[in-house]
């Protein structure tokens, strides 16, 4: 079973037009735009669809409360494999199918998905190589200039879950994600089958305090091709009046050490949720061996105004290598839901706040 990554994201709003404005903002390239629709289409054929509170196509009951991502739409890379991995829900989860043969259900965590074929599209990128004082590949040779930002990829989602550990167990369960990285307490990414990027898919623990009670989104991520186009980015939304409001707490631009990855993170309107520019990630295979990470250390590479228990030099290099899932079982849980006073594996969870959340 196969796949290909996320086909579709299915966003419940108030306001179409606002929402609208800001992703073309982002740099989101419009396929339909109406006062009750905004449709998106990045270059790998992945969709950002925008829809209004109530519209039919959208899950019901409504996941949780306000505007966000209400549907996860994986694209999947044969109708052979979409029956297979259909059965297997279904001995689990309630199944149903739309007429075009869109799988839908419901994870035990309260995630809805969706599951179609999807012709994945090929894509160019365009980076320039990188000078050092030693190396110096693009010699005689000007960097690409670039005049905007274009997102060309949905690299992943992330989520709160009231089970973490259950939510990557279910995922690959049913779908074959692998896993990659545990953040001890905080968190678990996990790689679609049929993709290379660090992680398709990141679930956060609800017992955290900055997290809800309950299943909901977090933010979703954008692939660019270089620093350069992130910075871009990043300077094209401030100037249009889009800002993180936390984004002096998490560092602004930055890079997670965990992944490796450059980000930006840019608040949505109406309390959506965050668009994240990513670049330079980590790309693996079945070769990769999945590590488990103090939450502390594992978070960010450089940031100067990061929240302090994130920085300093009391904070130690943690990481261990987890093929055999070791640091799973402080985390598991036999009854999903907030458990306060758990703490992450040599952290202090009751230390983090609200301005924490974009350096996790």
């Amino acid at each position: 079973m196969s796949i290909l990554g996320v086909e579709s994201v299915l966003f419940g709003v108030a306001d179409v037009a606002e929402h609208a404005r800001f992703w073309t903002d982002f740099g989101l390239p419009v396929e339909r735009l109406d006062e009750d629709e905004a449709v998106f289409r990045l270059a790998s054929g992945s969709r950002v669809i925008v829809l209004r509170h109530g519209d039919a196509r959208l899950p019901s009951p409504d996941p949780f409360p306000g505007d966000g991502l209400k549907e996860t739409v994986w694209g999947v890379d044969s109708a052979e494999n979409l029956e297979a991995i259909a059965a297997s829900l279904a001995s689990e989860v309630a199944v149903t199918r739309d007429a075009d043969g869109t799988v839908h259900a419901v994870c035990p965590d309260g995630q809805p998905i969706a599951l179609r074929v999807w012709a994945k599209r090929a894509f160019h990128s365009q980076a320039s190589p990188v000078n050092t004082p030693a190396s110096y590949p693009r010699f005689n040779q000007h960097r690409i200039w670039r005049q905007r930002a274009v997102p060309k990829t949905i690299n992943h989602v992330v989520f709160f879950s009231p089970d973490y550990v259950g939510s990557f167990e279910f995922y690959e369960r049913h779908f074959g994600f692998h896993y990659v990285d545990h953040s001890k307490g905080v968190g678990i990414f996990a790689r679609a089958g049929g993709t290379y990027e660090h992680h398709s898919i990141f679930w956060v623990n609800c017992d955290l305090p900055i997290a809800p009670d309950h299943f909901k989104f977090m933010h979703i991520a954008f692939g660019m091709d270089d620093i350069d186009e992130v910075m871009l980015g990043a300077n094209i939304m401030e100037a249009k009046g889009w800002k993180n409001e936390s984004m002096n707490s998490s560092g602004g631009i930055s890079r997670h050490r965990i992944s490796s990855a450059i980000y930006y993170y840019c608040d949505m309107p109406g309390k959506a949720g965050e668009a994240e520019y990513h670049a330079d990630t980590d790309y693996l295979d079945e070769n990769w061996v999945p590590r488990a990470w103090d939450f502390r250390f594992g978070s960010l590479l450089w940031a100067n105004n990061a929240p302090p228990i994130f920085r300093g030099d009391n904070i130690p290099w943690d990481m261990t290598f987890d093929a055999d899932r070791a640091s799973f079982e402080a985390y598991r849980k036999h009854q999903p839901g907030k458990q306060p006073g758990k703490q992450p594996v040599g952290g202090k969870l009751g230390e983090l706040t609200e301005d924490d959340e974009h350096a996790i």
